[in-house]
C-alpha cells in the first residue's frame, strides 16, 4: 500500500525491537499482563495440555520448541516437514524470528499456541517493502511479511504475528510497508491472535483476482497506523479491537487509515467488522476509518466495508472518516457503510460524510451471510 505523506525526520529514539514489542504488548491489556516477553519457553511442561512428542494428540501433530524439547526449533522447520493436509504445529512459548511461508499444498494446517495468553507465542521478523534483497532490488509489500499464509482451511489460535520493523530505524527506506502476515488461502481462521505492525500490518487477501477467500478472525488483537488491515479478501472481524498508534515523524493529522480493502468487483463481499472496538494513542481525530484501495492490477475492483456493533473511540475523524486513495477511485463511489456504531468516532455530523445500512441490508450484513456454509466461531481449541 503506498504511503500517504512525505517523509520527514523523526524525533526521538527509536524503540529496539523488544521495546516495540513491549509496547505493543501493552496497548492490548485485554489480552492479558503486559510482561515482555512472558514466560518466553520456559517451564517443565512447554507444550502444555496440547501433548508432547512423547504423547502426540495426533500423529500428523509436530511439535515446536526453541530449546529444542520439541520435533523442530523453528517454524519453518515444522512447515517444511509437514507436506501434504491436515498437520497441527503446537508452538511453546517464545520467540521465533524467522520469515514463514505455508504454501498452497499444506491445506488444513493448524496452529496453535501452546500457552492460554497469545503473548507468550510470537513469530516475528523485520522487513520492510522497502528493505534492500541480497541479490538485488527490493522486498516489495508481499515480500516483506513476515508470515504468508497460502493454503485453504488455516487454522491459528493464540499466536503474535509480527514485523518490528521500524521507520526510526531505517530514516534511508521510504517503502515503509511492513507487513506481519499475508493470507491468501480460502477459510482462514484466527482466535485469539495479536497482529503487531505499523504500516500494512494485516493483509487479508487472496490467492487470484477470481478467488475469494474467506477469512474469519474472532477475539484479536490488530495495531497500526496506515492501512493496517487491508487486502482483497472476504473477511469477518468479530469481537476484535483494532488501535491506532502514535506518531512522532508527522506533525498534522491524518496520521493513517484503519481500513483499506480493495474487494473485487464481482465479489459480494470485502470486510465486515463487527462487535468491535477501535481505540488509538494519537490525538483525537487523527485517523481515518478507511480508504478505498483500488490497485493497478485490478482497476474494477469495489473496495467494500461494512462496520457495524461497533465502538470507534475519539481517534476516528468522525467528521469526515473517510478519505480517498486516487482521485480517480473516489470512496462515495465504494461500498462503504454503518450500522449502528457508538462512541465519539462514531458520532453522524455531516450524514453524506457517513453512509448507513437501512435495517432491512443489516440483515444481510452477517458472518453468515458472508462466510456461507463454513462456521469457524463453532471451533474450538
Amino acid at each position: 500500500m503506498p504511503s500517504p505523506h512525505p517523509r520527514r525526520p523523526l524525533s526521538g529514539r527509536p524503540l529496539s525491537r523488544r521495546g516495540f514489542l513491549a509496547a505493543s504488548a501493552g496497548t492490548a491489556a485485554a489480552l492479558g499482563p503486559a510482561a515482555w516477553p512472558a514466560r518466553a519457553a520456559g517451564g517443565p511442561r512447554p507444550f502444555g495440555r496440547h501433548g508432547s512428542p512423547s504423547s502426540r494428540r495426533t500423529p500428523r501433530t509436530l511439535y515446536v520448541d526453541p530449546l529444542g524439547r520439541g520435533d523442530h526449533t523453528s517454524v519453518g522447520d515444522a512447515v517444511a516437514a509437514a507436506a501434504g493436509s491436515g498437520w497441527t504445529l503446537v508452538l511453546a512459548p517464545g520467540v521465533y524470528r524467522e520469515t514463514v511461508v505455508l504454501d498452497a499444498t499444506r491445506t488444513e494446517a493448524t496452529w496453535i499456541g501452546a500457552s492460554d495468553d497469545p503473548r507468550d507465542v510470537v513469530i516475528v521478523h523485520d522487513r520492510a517493502a522497502g528493505t534492500p534483497k541480497p541479490g538485488g532490488g527490493t522486498y516489495g509489500t508481499t515480500g516483506s511479511a513476515t508470515t504468508t499464509l497460502q493454503a485453504d482451511g488455516f487454522t491459528a489460535h493464540r499466536i503474535t504475528f509480527a514485523n518490528d520493523w521500524l521507520r526510526a530505524a531505517h530514516p534511508d527506506i521510504t517503502g515503509t510497508q511492513a507487513v506481519a502476515v499475508k493470507v491468501q488461502g480460502d477459510r482462514s481462521a484466527f482466535h485469539h491472535c495479536r497482529f503487531l505492525g505499523h504500516q500494512d500490518t494485516l493483509y487479508a487477501d487472496s490467492l487470484a483476482l477470481t478467488a475469494f477467500a474467506r477469512q474469519y478472525f474472532a477475539h484479536c488483537y490488530v495495531e497500526g497506523d496506515v492501512d493496517f488491515v487491508f487486502g482483497r479478501a472476504t473477511a469477518v472481524y468479530e469481537h476484535c479491537r483494532f488501535r491506532t498508534l502514535d506518531r512522532t515523524d508527522l506533525a498534522t493529522a491524518p496520521y493513517g487509515f484503519v481500513f483499506a480493502p480493495s474487494t473485487a468487483g464481482a465479489g459480494p463481499f470485502g470486510y465486515l467488522v463487527v462487535g468491535s472496538r477501535i481505540s488509538s494513542e494519537a490525538p483525537d481525530a487523527y485517523y481515518k476509518l478507511a480508504r478505498p484501495w483500488v490497485p493497478s492490477s485490478d482497476t474494477t475492483a469495489r473496495p467494500s466495508l461494512v462496520v457495524r456493533d461497533t465502538r470507534l473511540d475519539a481517534g476516528i475523524d468522525a467528521v469526515a472518516p473517510y478519505a480517498n486513495m486516487s482521485a480517480s477511485f473516489p470512496w462515495q463511489s465504494q461500498r462503504f457503510a454503518e450500522y449502528r456504531n457508538s462512541g465519539p468516532g462514531a458520532r453522524i455530523t455531516v450524514p453524506e460524510n457517513r453512509p448507513q445500512l437501512t435495517d432491512a441490508q443489516a440483515g444481510s450484513a452477517t458472518r453468515e451471510a458472508y462466510l456461507g456454509d463454513w462456521e469457524p466461531w463453532k471451533q474450538e481449541c
